[in-house]
C-alpha cells in the first residue's frame, strides 16, 4: 500500500472515531442539547443551591453564634461566589475545547488518571449523597403535609412517604437532558424561593420570643466544640452547586463571538443575587427570633398556622423532587458514559432505563434504611462540598491560568484553599459524634 494511500486511510479511520464520537455526546445527556438561555443557567443554579438545607441555617447559626456564623455564613458566600466565577471561565480557557464536565476539567488540569480520582469520587458523593437527603426531606414534608392536613387520620410510615416521592423520580428520571428538566426546574426554583420566604416571613412575624437567648445551646464543653464543628459543616452543605455548574453550562451553545461564558456568568450571577438574599434572611431571622432553641428545621419551629406550614412543606417536596433531577442528570451521563464508551454497551432506551432506575431505586433504599441521613448534611458538607466548592476550583485555577505569585489573584486563592481545607478537617468531627450519638437508638428500616 503506498503512503498516499495509507494517509487516505487514517484520515478515514479519523473520520468514524470523530463520527462515533459525536453520536455519543449528542446522545448523553449533558451534551445532547445546547439550546439553553442564559435564564436556564439561573434557574438550575437556583434549583441546585438554594436546597432544603437553607431551612437548617438557624440551627446551624445557633451553633455557631452571632460572631462566627455571621462570618462564616458571609464568608461561605463570597468564596464560593468567587470560585463559580473561576468554574465559569475556565469551561472555555482552551481555545477551541469545552470541558463540558468537572472531571474533564479536572483531567486537564491534574492528568488524565489522576484528575478522574480527585474529582470523581468528590462529585459523585455529592451528588449522590444530596439525592439521598432529598429522597428523606421528600418523604418527611410528605408526611408532615399529611400529618397537618389529616391529624386524625391513619398513621403512616416515613418509608411509604419516601417511596411515593421515588415513584415520581422513577417517572422524572427518563427525561433525556438538563434541557428537559427545566419545566421541573423552573418550578423547583419558584419552590424553594416561596418556601424561604414563608421560613423568615412568617418568623418575623410572629417576632422575638420573649425569653429567647443567644448564648451556646449546649451546656457541656465537648458539646459546644463538637455543636459548633457541626455547624461549619452545616454551613459548607448549602453552597453545592459548583458540582453541576460545568454540566450546566455545556448546555448553553458557543461561537467564538458569543462564547457559552457570558449568558452563563449571567444567569449564575442572578442565582447568586438570589441565594444571598434567601440565605441571609432566612439564618439571621430565624436565629434572631428563636435563639438557641430554634430546631434543625426552622418550619418545625414556627408551628402554626396550619396552613402555612403545609403550604411550605409542600413547596419543599416540590423544590427537591426538582433539585434531585439536576444533581442526578450528572451521575446519569457518568454511568451512562461509563457503560457505552469503557464497557460497550449500545446506546439505547432500556439501557437509559435500567441504568436511572437502578439509581432512583438504590436512593430510595438508603433513604428509607437510614432516615436519619439528613444527619450527615455537616459530614457531607465537611468531605465533599467545602473541595469541590470551595479551594479545588482555586487549585485548578492556579495550575492553569499561573497568576503571578504575591500577586492580588494568589492570595486570593490561597485565602480560599487554606478555609476550605479548614472546613474539610473540622466540619465532619461534629458530625460524626452526632451520627453515633443517634445510632445509639436507631432501628434498621425504622
Amino acid at each position: 500500500m503506498t503512503e498516499l494511500q495509507n494517509e487516505v486511510v487514517d484520515c478515514e479511520s479519523q473520520q468514524e472515531v470523530s463520527d462515533y464520537a459525536k453520536s455519543i455526546n449528542d446522545w448523553l445527556p449533558v451534551t445532547s442539547s445546547r439550546k439553553a438561555k442564559w435564564w436556564y443557567s439561573a434557574i438550575h443554579n437556583i434549583t441546585c443551591m438554594v436546597g432544603a438545607g437553607i431551612l437548617g441555617l438557624p440551627y446551624a447559626m445557633s451553633q455557631l453564634g452571632w460572631g462566627p456564623g455571621v462570618t462564616v455564613l458571609v464568608l461561605s458566600w463570597a468564596i464560593t461566589f468567587y470560585t463559580l466565577w473561576q468554574m465559569v471561565e475556565m469551561h472555555e480557557i482552551v481555545p477551541g475545547k469545552r470541558f463540558d464536565r468537572y472531571h474533564e476539567l479536572g483531567q486537564y488540569a491534574f492528568g488524565e488518571k489522576l484528575g478522574l480520582w480527585i474529582i470523581v469520587p468528590q462529585q459523585l458523593m455529592v451528588q449522590a449523597g444530596c439525592d439521598i437527603v432529598y429522597m428523606v426531606t421528600g418523604g418527611r414534608s410528605l408526611m408532615k403535609f399529611y400529618n397537618i392536613v389529616s391529624p386524625n387520620g391513619t398513621p403512616i410510615k416515613l418509608s411509604y412517604f419516601i417511596m411515593i416521592f421515588a415513584s415520581v423520580q422513577f417517572f422524572l428520571s427518563n427525561l433525556p437532558n438538563f434541557n428537559s428538566i427545566t419545566t421541573v426546574s423552573c418550578a423547583a426554583a419558584v419552590m424553594s424561593l416561596s418556601y424561604s420566604a414563608i421560613a423568615w416571613i412568617a418568623s418575623a412575624i410572629k417576632g422575638v420570643e420573649p425569653d429567647v437567648s443567644y448564648g451556646n445551646r449546649f451546656s457541656t464543653t465537648p458539646g459546644q466544640t463538637f455543636g459548633f464543628l457541626s455547624g461549619l459543616g452545616t454551613m459548607a452543605f448549602a453552597f453545592s452547586g459548583h458540582n453541576v455548574v460545568l454540566e450546566i453550562q455545556a448546555t448553553i451553545p458557543s461561537t467564538p463571538e458569543k462564547p457559552s461564558k457570558k449568558p452563563m456568568w449571567k444567569g449564575a450571577f442572578v442565582a447568586y443575587i438570589v441565594v444571598a438574599i434567601c440565605y441571609f434572611s432566612v439564618a439571621f431571622v430565624g436565629y434572631l427570633v428563636f435563639g438557641n432553641t430554634v430546631d434543625d428545621n426552622i418550619l418545625i419551629s414556627l408551628e402554626k398556622p396550619d396552613w402555612l406550614i403545609a403550604a411550605a412543606n409542600l413547596f419543599v417536596v416540590i423544590h427537591v423532587i426538582g433539585s434531585y433531577q439536576v444533581f442526578a442528570m450528572p451521575v446519569f451521563d457518568m454511568l451512562e458514559s461509563f457503560l457505552v464508551l469503557k464497557r460497550k454497551f449500545k446506546p439505547s432506551r432500556t439501557l437509559r432505563i435500567v441504568t436511572r432506575s437502578s439509581y432512583v431505586a438504590l436512593t430510595m433504599f438508603i433513604g428509607i434504611a437510614f432516615p436519619f441521613f439528613g444527619s450527615l448534611l455537616s459530614v457531607l458538607g465537611g468531605v465533599a462540598f467545602a473541595p469541590t466548592s470551595y479551594y479545588i476550583p482555586c487549585i485548578i485555577w492556579l495550575i492553569i491560568c499561573k497568576p503571578k505569585k504575591y500577586s492580588l489573584s494568589w492570595f486570593c486563592n490561597w485565602f480560599c484553599i487554606i478555609f476550605g481545607v479548614a472546613l474539610t478537617i473540622l466540619a465532619p468531627i461534629g458530625a460524626i459524634r452526632e451520627l453515633i450519638i443517634e445510632a445509639k437508638s436507631y432501628k434498621f428500616f425504622s
